[in-house]
């Protein structure tokens, strides 16, 4: 993480409200970059801004902060609605990708729900955990600024698809622990089967849940 921007980007948001103006006027705004599938594009939600609408209203709004989503698809109807979230992708298709978005938009924040399709096609399952977390390293490698936060997977009421899922999230933690600018969200413990519009896809309670485990752990690190 940009230690120095990003404390400064809230520190001035208080003094900015105190004063009379928009945080927006007093910082430059907090780079993040939304990561991964059809989750993070908003499938399923009714407004197709998945999470990152209330995600970007509360970090704005309740945090105070200048924040400025990026990423080459925009889907929704949310203020700000750039993500790099690619309906379908595995693991390894997003990896493929990463260098070059990360080139473009420099992020400050990351955030990475992925591993979903890796699930559902069994692609090499067993191993996803550790890919996604080499793919997170990676990006911090690439920009040691930048902070990387890693999500469980959401449930799936598909049962073969959710066992896999459990075992995903089960290895995930132990494997981000103590690994620099990366941090472990777990967004698996906010969600039931009643949070599903189908087998894999949160309603848009669901999307609500995911987006304040996000606000959660990103205003904890300010």
């Amino acid at each position: 993480m940009r230690t120095g921007r990003w404390v400064a980007a809230g520190l001035l948001g208080v003094v900015a409200v105190a004063a009379g103006m928009t945080p927006a006027s007093a910082s430059e705004p907090v780079v993040l970059l939304p990561l991964g599938a059809s989750i993070t594009h908003g499938y399923g939600s009714t407004d197709g801004n998945g999470y990152r609408g209330v995600l970007y209203e509360r970090l704005t709004r309740e945090a105070g902060l200048s924040v400025d989503f990026v990423g080459s698809q925009r889907s929704g109807t949310a203020p700000d609605p750039d993500h790099e979230g690619h309906p379908g992708w595995r693991i390894d298709q997003i990896a493929a990708r990463a260098d070059g978005w990360l080139a473009t938009y420099h992020p400050d924040i990351v955030v990475m729900h992925l591993g979903t399709n890796d699930m559902i096609q069994d692609y090499r399952s067993a191993t996803a955990p550790d890919r996604v977390v080499a793919l997170a390293d990676h990006i911090v490698a690439a920009d040691p600024g930048v902070t990387v936060y890693v999500s469980s997977l959401v449930c799936s009421s598909v049962p073969a698809v959710n066992a896999r899922i459990d075992a995903f999230n089960a290895r995930l933690p132990a494997l981000v622990a103590g690994h620099y600018g990366v941090v472990y969200v777990d967004q698996h413990a906010v969600m039931t089967a009643a949070d599903l519009s189908d087998q894999v896809h949160p309603t848009d309670h669901g999307y609500h849940k995911i987006a304040d485990a996000w606000y959660d752990a990103i205003v904890a690190r300010r």
